[in-house]
């Protein structure tokens, strides 16, 4: 997980965000990040466009970790239904809740968790 973690923090923001994009989608990536704009991923996604910044910054980032490791362990599919599906690991919030509230302790236990296969999520 410290390789994903090397992996995600050498890349552009910009490349990040547009992965994220076509993986959720712009909304739920603005939800992620704390942005009330549902089209602010889109303008963060261009080459040379604004810059996340701060906690939207992280929070994607983050995002993108978590997305990595559940998308190499399940797939894209599994991955993006983990994203928006309740989990009792997070006292039933989406782990797009969680990220947004900066619960990240929280959710990386609970991708371990799903891709161990303890519990079923």
């Amino acid at each position: 997980m410290t390789a994903q973690r090397e992996r995600t923090t050498e890349m552009d923001i910009h490349d990040i965000v547009r992965a994220l994009n076509a993986t959720l989608g712009s909304t739920l990536v603005a939800a992620l990040s704390g942005s009330k704009d549902r089209e602010l991923p889109r303008r963060w996604a261009k080459p040379g466009g604004p810059e996340p910044r701060g906690q939207f910054a992280n929070r994607l980032q983050f995002a993108h970790r978590q997305w990595a490791l559940l998308a190499a362990a399940d797939g894209d599919q599994v991955a993006r239904q983990w994203f928006i599906g309740g989990n009792p690991l997070l006292n039933g919030a989406t782990p797009i809740t969680a990220i947004r509230e900066d619960r990240h302790d929280a959710v990386a236990r609970a991708v371990v968790v799903f891709i161990a296969g303890d519990i079923d999520e």
